[in-house]
């Protein structure tokens, strides 16, 4: 059970590690919100849909899903459009007049961002899906719970550690410059990962 755990742990953290748009919009929302507080529904939001994608996999329904070129085909064209969207958003997200204040998203646009970006991204969907789902045929009974709870915690303490960080430098950055760079890097991130899958299915 422990050979599992350790298993799960290394596997998902080597997942979640690479800066992603998930990464960088949990982190985006650590460092532009007034408090910690106020970035939990990200956090939550995030940490709710990795969970369910790891569940899934683990389930073998992804074996299903990766089978049927057309639903692969079908999320990647919506992924894109919402990635398209989403750095729009963030592009045009600014530190406002008085300086010291920033535009921050209230918690319905945080969790619609972040279910989308967690659950419409179609890199970090067949990534779960393909890598987890298929390391995780080789457990049964507890050892394979063992594989998904450790895989399902690293999400938990990433997203809350990732916001975590972003607040500290938020709270370093007093002018906004550092949120706006991060605004423009995030948006980039979002459409290439988007021009990525566009090539892929050409």
């Amino acid at each position: 059970m422990i050979n599992a755990m350790i298993h799960g742990f290394i596997l998902a953290l080597g997942l979640i590690l690479p800066l992603g748009v998930q990464n960088v919009f949990v982190f985006n929302q650590g460092a532009t919100q007034p408090n910690l507080m106020r970035a939990l529904p990200v956090v939550v939001t995030a940490a709710i849909c990795d969970t369910l994608l790891i569940s899934v996999a683990v389930l073998g329904i992804s074996l299903i899903i990766l089978s049927l070129s057309w639903l692969k085909t079908m999320i990647i064209v919506i992924g894109v459009g919402f990635l398209l969207f989403m750095g729009y958003s963030t592009w045009k997200t600014k530190p406002m007049k008085n300086g010291s204040d920033f535009e921050v998203f209230p918690p319905k646009k945080q969790i619609l961002f972040a279910a989308s970006v967690s659950l419409l991204n179609p890199h970090a969907i067949l990534d779960t899906l393909g890598v987890i789902g298929t390391s995780s045929i080789t457990y049964t009974g507890i050892e394979k719970w063992a594989f998904t709870l450790s895989c399902i915690l690293v999400s938990w303490i990433w997203f809350l550690g990732l916001s975590l960080l972003g607040k500290m430098i938020g709270n370093i950055d007093q002018t906004g410059k550092f949120i706006i760079v991060l605004n423009k890097i995030s948006a980039v991130i979002m459409w290439g990962t988007a021009f990525f899958l566009v090539v892929s299915l050409l």
